[in-house]
């Protein structure tokens, strides 16, 4: 054995060793998972669910055909009651398995931290390394986070499949996991910790996996306000911190604004969603403001109890004197106690701010409320200064400390929300306002040119366009409402509560001034004696489709070249937003294409406002799997084009990725590092003209055309193709399930163009083909390599090795081929009636998924799939056995139902398997 063996030899045992107690974790919940069903479905169940697992692991692993044949004959022959125990008992394990999961990479990151071990990519340690290797100090750095802007931002897009019942199980489950590991129990305790997790798996298995009645959009507003409760009010202030000390290490303490904030699309994302009204969207708000009203009552009452100084011990300050005369509370049991009194003045004032914005009446004694979270924030911050001046700075660093930065971070309104509308409908609500004012203007009959003309010369007037006295159609009153609920939260809770209208569909000029209009109509874009235009709501373009992308650059010059829309940006701060759709222009052109195209796009938004001087903010509307853009955030960031970041950017967080990233809070303070450490690195930390190579861009550019050509030609172009995908796949089954309020398509029909992205690519990805996310990219790679015989595959190995955008599309592309198998996608394609259209299609797909694979892996210079992430091959690999089955129970049941329709209990027993198939992948949707 050489000594490079024996080498990988001693890393692969280091490896197993730190896994140990990982493995440890699953043979636990496996064992009480199992010995769960043993007792509540019997002997017989526990037994059959064993017999499947192996018959799957040969199948899957050998592409054995006569497991194939066993494993087919025993599962058809299942009754419905007992294919749903066998889908329960693989799905809660996968559930398990991913609680294992992440607390093993909370365990591990512990151990490194603990170990005194180099940062590691991704974390704030190692960010700050490199930015001191490279000379970049506290000051600079503190210049940097002074004009950042950053924000994770929750929509609603429905590829979570768990209930919140469900969920808050996973968490209990994880938390005594995770006290496990950090106490060394006595052999009593270690017994009562195991029975309290029998408890609580028994609980999970007893509680029904999916909703029986639709969410609505007012649901879907709750499960987003869990996350603050589980994340977002606790490590966000404790990431602040964590970064105001490390900038101050050196001096003079360093106090940062509040450059990352959570923002949201839940209650005011209506594109397509007919249950978002301006009812909802008020309720949406009111939620939000209650729930960190109430969190800081909560934390106020917790601060009383914490500053029992008393007067005789401790001096205070003038201000903080002032305060506490204020105060209402006159106990004598307190009258010595200057902090608690002053607190207790800060909480009756914030009480009756509460009263207010509920529009309560106020008692004869009530105090006045804050105008504004800034007077609360100042408030806070005169206790704070007394503490720090006399000799208490320490209480002055822990929870009133993370208190102000709540207050700045979350105001009075908790989540910044985006209102978005597709423009088809801003046009048609436009273009009623100018026909009831002038009756034959025919707006949607109008050239670009023409229409902005109109829009322009309708800006320029202050009066409004529309009249209470006037009778609309419902879709223009219903939009009216909207903008005049968002005029109104603006006036109770300040700009930050709804600072963003963004324009799905965004194709020109005119679709910009459409909302500057509307905006007008309600004072959130006002004009002054001068006719100059100010705006309180940032109006920001989506460009989704590959045409759309194509001609983004040209849209946002010609916009900034009109010199009312140039005022409007100037009174934004010169910053403009544009956000780019994944979803979307995945679908349309396929994933090669949609990731170079985005890329184009970067580059030439990025020319075009250095030109004009506006700063550009980047917002990625990606989903949760590669399909839709989705991937790991930090190397999706780093991998943008030099100068697309600088310090801005938004990323919208959606479906089951919410929850994975965000339920747990270690995890959760772990992904909002990540975006912090890879916006400062993709900003300072990389050379601003790093350009790849042209010949890179050129080849690039010949590999996505052909890559698209491929994509469009099967997708689009095949006959029978939408047939094919149809009965393939569980698109009409998702349909059934109560996943989120929005319907699954733009327009009743079975075309592919007018299906969502989302369940395009969540069905692809419960047959685990995830088509979307690969298809196009053999061939293309076929025809680079065949018209450069002598040097084709070594110049991608090259483009990999250099290319931050070409590599991180490859290696997503690795994750996602990982966690397919043709072998079980070979099964769902036999669910097509048609065989002739079976054979064709499935046999194009095959020899593309070979061709694929075959380059992937040259390009990459590996032997298999994820020769360089060991760690997520693993994770794949442990969970197959599991999860194979349910696609097997899944086609089975799939078979019955639409053979035979009507038998709830079979359909379901394919909703439960959409579930655990879905919990399997992780990243599904």
């Amino acid at each position: 054995m050489t000594s490079a063996v024996w080498a990988k030899q001693a890393e692969r045992d280091a490896e197993d060793v730190k896994d140990q107690p990982l493995r440890d974790d699953i043979r636990l919940l496996g064992r009480i998972l199992g010995d769960t069903v043993r007792e509540q479905q019997g002997e017989e169940v526990f037994d059959l669910v064993e017999r499947i697992r192996q018959m799957s692991i040969r199948f899957h692993r050998d592409d054995d055909e006569a497991a194939r044949v066993e494993l087919s004959a025993l599962l058809g022959g299942l009754s419905a009651d007992r294919s749903l125990d066998i889908i329960r008992a693989f799905s809660y394990f996968s559930h398990l398995a991913n609680i294992a999961e992440d607390e093993h990479h909370i365990r591990r990151n512990r151990a490194h931290a603990i170990g005194g071990s180099a940062p590691r990519a991704g974390s704030l340690a190692y960010s700050f390394a490199r930015a001191e290797a490279q000379g970049i100090g506290a000051e600079a750095l503190a210049g940097f986070f002074s004009g950042a802007r950053m924000s994770p931002v929750l929509t609603a897009h429905p590829t979570e499949v768990r209930r919140k019942s469900t969920l808050n199980r996973e968490i209990e489950i994880a938390g005594l996991l995770d006290r496990r590991e950090r106490i060394v129990p006595t052999p009593q305790e270690q017994a009562e910790d195991e029975e309290t997790l029998r408890r609580a798996v028994l609980t999970l298995w007893q509680t029904a996996l999916l909703r029986r009645i639709k969410l609505t959009v007012l649901d879907e507003v709750a499960n987003g306000l869990s996350y603050y409760d589980y994340t977002f009010l606790s490590e966000l202030p404790r990431l602040y911190c964590t970064i105001e000390d490390h900038l101050s290490r050196d001096g003079a303490e360093v106090a940062l604004p509040s450059f990352l904030r959570i923002g949201s699309w839940i209650g005011g994302d209506r594109d397509g969603n007919p249950f978002v009204t301006a009812e909802v969207l008020e309720q949406a708000v009111r939620l939000h403001r209650d729930r960190i009203l109430s969190f800081y009552e909560q934390e106020l009452t917790e601060l009383g109890a914490e500053l029992s100084l008393a007067a005789r011990l401790v001096s205070v300050s003038d201000a903080l004197t002032a305060l506490a005369d204020r105060s209402p509370d006159r106990s004598q049991e307190h009258r010595e106690e200057p902090y608690r009194l002053a607190l207790a003045y800060v909480l009756g004032r914030l009480r009756s701010t509460a009263r207010h914005l509920r529009a309560e009446e106020a008692g004869a004694d009530t105090l006045a409320p804050y105008a504004t979270a800034q007077e609360l924030k100042a408030d806070l911050e005169i206790i704070s200064d007394s503490l720090c001046a006399n000799g208490s700075k320490v209480l002055a660093r822990g929870r009133l400390r993370r208190l102000r930065r709540a207050v700045d971070c979350f105001g009075f309104h908790l989540a910044c929300l985006d209102l978005r509308q597709n423009s088809d409908v801003h046009e048609r609500v436009v273009g009623e306002l100018f026909e009831k004012v002038a009756p034959g203007t025919a707006y949607s009959g109008l050239d670009e040119e023409a229409r902005i003309a109109l829009l322009l010369k309708e800006l320029a007037t202050a009066r409004p366009l529309a009249s209470p006295f006037i009778a609309y159609s419902d879709e223009t009153r219903s939009e009216l409402a909207i903008f005049a609920a968002a005029a109104a939260a603006h006036r109770a809770l300040g700009r930050e509560v709804i600072p963003n209208a963004i324009i799905s569909k965004g194709e020109g000029v005119s679709d910009l001034l459409e909302v500057a209009l509307l905006l007008k109509e309600v004072g959130l874009v006002t004009i002054d004696a001068e006719g100059q235009l100010s705006s309180e709501v940032n109006v920001i373009p989506l460009f989704e489709t590959i045409s759309d992308l194509k001609a983004s650059a040209r849209v946002m010059e010609r916009a900034f070249s009109i010199p009312a829309y140039r005022r409007l940006v100037a009174s934004r701060g010169d910053e403009q937003e544009v956000m780019l759709g994944y979803s979307d222009s995945n679908k349309d052109g396929g994933f090669v294409t949609s990731g170079w195209e985005l890329y184009k796009a970067e580059i030439g938004l990025i020319e075009v406002f250095r030109a004009h001087g506006v700063r550009l903010r980047l917002f990625h509307g990606r989903g949760g799997s590669v399909g839709r853009g989705g991937g790991p955030s930090y190397d999706a960031i780093l991998a943008q084009p030099g100068g697309a970041v600088n310090g801005q950017i938004r990323i919208t967080e959606q479906g089951e990725i919410i929850a994975s990233k965000y339920s747990n809070p270690d995890v959760g303070r772990r992904n909002l590092e990540i975006l912090v450490s890879a916006t400062l690195e993709a900003s300072l930390l990389q050379p601003q003209h790093n350009a790849p190579r042209t010949e890179f861009l050129t080849a690039m550019e010949e590999i996505s055309d052909t890559a698209f050509g491929a994509y469009r030609n099967l997708v689009y172009e095949t006959e029978g193709f939408e047939d094919y995908f149809w009965s393939s796949t569980v698109i009409s089954e998702i349909a059934t399930l109560n996943i989120g309020s929005r319907p699954a398509s733009r327009a009743k029909t079975r075309s592919i163009s007018s299906l969502r992205a989302i369940p395009w690519v969540f069905s692809w990805a419960q047959c685990r083909l995830m088509l979307p996310a690969w298809y196009g990219f053999g061939t293309a790679v076929e025809a680079f390599a065949e018209r450069r015989p002598d040097y084709g595959l070594s110049f991608l190995q090259a483009m990999y090795r250099e290319w931050p955008f070409f590599r991180t599309l490859l290696s997503n592309m690795d994750m996602v081929l990982a966690k397919s198998s043709l072998a079980i996608a070979s099964r769902y394609a036999e669910l097509v009636p048609d065989e002739k259209l079976r054979a064709e299609i499935f046999g194009r797909i095959r020899a593309e998924y070979e061709l694929t694979l075959k380059h992937l892996n040259s390009i990459m210079g590996q032997e298999k799939l994820l020769a360089g992430n060991p760690l997520l091959d693993r994770s794949i690999r442990n969970r197959f056995p599991y999860l194979d089955p349910l696609n097997h129970l899944q086609i089975e049941l799939l078979r019955q139902h639409r053979a035979s329709p009507g038998d709830d209990k079979v359909l379901h027993g394919i909703q439960l398997s959409i579930n655990g198939i879905s919990a399997g992948l992780r990243n599904s949707g």
